[in-house]
């Protein structure tokens, strides 16, 4: 597959721009022993408080030992549940994986897929994030499906290639599982945990792509309804930067999730 970025103009905003409504998750990452995790969830229902989940739909993503307990601590809270990972098989010889029906069991509703994290240090592919990305839609889970460029792309002004590679790749392969539209986060490797996050526009000009891919692979108005997401270093004092642009519908929280207090302010400053 080419490099080159020929993706055509992204859809504008349409009708169905007024009906996504944002989507705000938490990446918990190897955080969180059981207690701690039960007392985090109390402590960001108490804090966005009734009526705080109306314009935003909030996702925490715990480590997979604690789901169960999370699961129970979030029932009638109205926040969702949300996985790390899934494996592409329902059911096999895959020690230490965990798959879409394991999850859906324990109450997940939404699984990250394709994290750069999971490429970096545990050998995860464009290929391998499709069929994970397949499985999760085949089992109606919402996955969220990460993509970006590392610092010495960017460099080397390959950040468009890099996306559209990334993305069309799972989703051709995603594809053979069956119809859905993920949810997309642009999550450049290089502001992930460094402090320096990308900028508003910056995210933008992804995003318009990302929909643009999306457009082209599964037609106008599934990519119009889809939510594109921004990770990398978002904070309260920053994330309206980027829910404040057209194209991006809210974010992927990694270290601010942990504190209840800071992820409740870093919602309460997403742009509907």
């Amino acid at each position: 597959m080419s490099d080159a970025v020929a993706p055509g103009p992204a859809p504008g905003p349409g009708p169905g721009l007024a009906h996504r409504r944002p989507l705000v998750a938490g990446n918990w990452k190897m955080n969180g022993l059981r207690a701690e995790a039960v007392a985090l969830v109390k402590g960001l229902s108490a804090a966005l408080g009734e009526g705080g989940l109306e314009r935003v739909e909030v996702v925490v993503c715990p480590p997979f030992t604690v789901l169960g307990e999370v699961a129970r601590a979030l029932e009638g809270t109205g926040i969702g549940l949300g996985a790390q990972n899934l494996h592409w098989a329902d059911r096999g010889a895959f020690t230490g994986e965990v798959s879409g029906p394991m999850l859906v069991e324990l109450g997940c509703s939404h699984v990250i897929v394709g994290h750069s994290e999971r490429r970096q240090f545990f050998g995860e592919t464009d290929e391998t994030a499709g069929r994970r990305l397949g499985a999760a839609l085949r089992h109606g889970l919402v996955p969220i499906l990460c993509v970006g460029e590392t610092w010495e792309e960017r460099e080397a002004g390959r950040t468009q290639a890099v996306v559209e590679r990334q993305l069309r790749t799972a989703l051709e392969v995603a594809l053979r599982e069956g119809a859905g539209v993920p949810a997309v986060a642009y999550e450049p490797v290089w502001a992930i945990g460094s402090g320096r996050p990308a900028s508003g526009a910056d995210a933008q000009e992804v995003a318009a792509l990302i929909r643009s891919v999306l457009a082209d692979i599964l037609g106008p108005e599934r990519a119009v309804a889809a939510r594109v997401l921004y990770g990398g270093s978002v904070k309260a004092d920053n994330v309206a930067d980027f829910t404040g642009q057209p194209d991006v519908d809210g974010a992927l929280v990694g270290g601010a999730s942990l504190s209840a207090e800071g992820f409740a302010a870093l919602v309460r400053q997403v742009r509907p």
